[in-house]
């Protein structure tokens, strides 16, 4: 049987040293959710937050079925456009178990951790891509109706979709938008918050890549970050990614195994 753990310090042991701020977010109680084997003395756990699901513990193919068979933590704004969840697992005996549960459906993929360096970032090398912003664009930090509209929009929806509503936003989450002739364009916003910083998502209307909108928006949200006191996580999908964060400051941790299991 598996379970919602409401008193996530239970599973806390089994997610302790995974330097993962989704996973902050559930054990804190932020947003997303713990379920485990057992209430009191779990051995297994997951923590699931929009899109992510990070297996802890003993592998348990329970908690796999648990997750294939229910519809969990589907953001209450909208539900993203991704057709499938993330498993990031944390030992090999739960990314066996994944394979072989999921077989075909489990799409095996390299993801990129950065390092989680507080001290590591230069401001004036920062506000320096802020000021390149191109001609013709401008930044934007996030408001209720930008968050309204990028929810509204499928290809940022990301930006805001963890967030039930804008109070929630404005107190876990921060973001700057890029407007062309009043379109949002680009954004850097956090996918997800914790006590103490956010998960940052970044993307380009795909008309509009390659022009240097995110690197001046993801500058302007770390400048933002900083002078909150929270720190700016970064971590990459793709080498397109490490490349921009690396640009920003950012420092490549180490590749991981995820699984994008497909239909769930």
């Amino acid at each position: 049987m598996i379970f919602e753990l409401k008193n996530t310090s239970k599973a806390a042991c089994l997610f302790a040293g995974w330097q993962e701020t989704m996973i902050f977010s559930c054990l804190q109680g932020i947003m997303g959710r713990v379920y485990a084997d057992s209430l009191q003395a779990p051995t297994g756990a997951m923590a699931v937050l929009g899109d992510f699901c990070f297996l802890a513990g003993a592998p348990k193919e329970e908690l796999l079925s648990f997750l294939a068979e229910k519809k969990m933590d589907l953001p209450k704004g909208g539900e993203s456009e991704c057709a499938c969840k993330i498993l990031v697992p944390q030992n090999q005996g739960w990314a066996d178990l994944a394979e072989a549960y999921f077989r075909e459906k489990a799409n095996r993929v390299t993801r990129y951790a950065m390092k989680k360096e507080p001290d590591v970032f230069c401001r004036g090398r920062l506000q320096a891509a802020v000021n390149g912003l191109p001609e013709g664009y401008m930044l934007r930090m996030m408001d209720e109706a930008l968050f309204y509209s990028c929810r509204e929009s499928a290809w940022c929806r990301d930006f805001v979709a963890q967030y039930e509503h804008y109070a929630a936003y404005q107190k876990y989450g921060l973001g700057v938008i890029v407007l062309k002739e009043g379109e949002i364009v680009c954004g850097a916003s956090s996918y997800s918050g914790y006590l103490g910083g956010i998960e940052i998502e970044i993307d380009t209307r795909l008309d509009q890549r390659r022009r240097g909108l995110a690197f001046a928006a993801g500058a302007r949200l770390i400048l933002e970050c900083l002078n909150r006191g929270w720190y700016p996580s970064w971590d990459a999908q793709n080498l397109w990614s490490v490349s921009l964060a690396q640009k920003l400051g950012y420092h490549l941790d180490y590749e991981y195994t995820a699984y994008e299991i497909l239909g769930i």
